[in-house]
């Protein structure tokens, strides 16, 4: 099955593999102290790169958004 949309392009591919890697690291290698402080805006902020990508995908469309600088 070939996927179209968001999901196909290559840059959000990396950020979905990025956010499970983060994630997991923030989880099992940070000291106990900053797992929830430090630990949840590191995990936040990878999330927030993922949801940037599409967002920017769905913009795509609106020429005005495309060529707003």
């Amino acid at each position: 099955m070939i996927e179209t949309g968001y999901k196909s392009l290559e840059v959000w591919q990396i950020a979905r593999l990025l956010v499970a890697d983060i994630h997991r690291m923030t989880l099992e290698n940070l000291p106990k102290f900053e797992i929830h402080e430090e630990g949840g805006q590191i995990r936040r902020s990878i999330k927030s790169v993922k949801a940037t990508i599409v967002e920017g995908y769905g913009r795509r469309c609106y020429k005005q958004d495309f060529t707003h600088e």
